[in-house]
């Protein structure tokens, strides 16, 4: 298994976006059972908090 972290300040944006894009592409290649993916903020002042509203903005649907 190989595992992916993926890290920024707050883990509202950045990081878990990055971690949404990259488990889509995995299961699209059908590779979402070889990778861990996962995402963290570094500090925990958004501990609690749904993702920022400019992330859900861009995401794909």
């Amino acid at each position: 298994m190989i595992r992916v972290p993926f890290v920024c300040l707050g883990n509202i944006c950045r990081s878990s976006t990055v971690e949404g894009v990259l488990r889509a592409r995995l299961a699209a290649a059908g590779l979402d059972r070889q990778v861990e993916v996962d995402s963290c903020g570094i500090g925990d002042w958004h501990a609690g908090k749904g993702p920022d509203r400019r992330a859900l903005e861009a995401a794909p649907r």
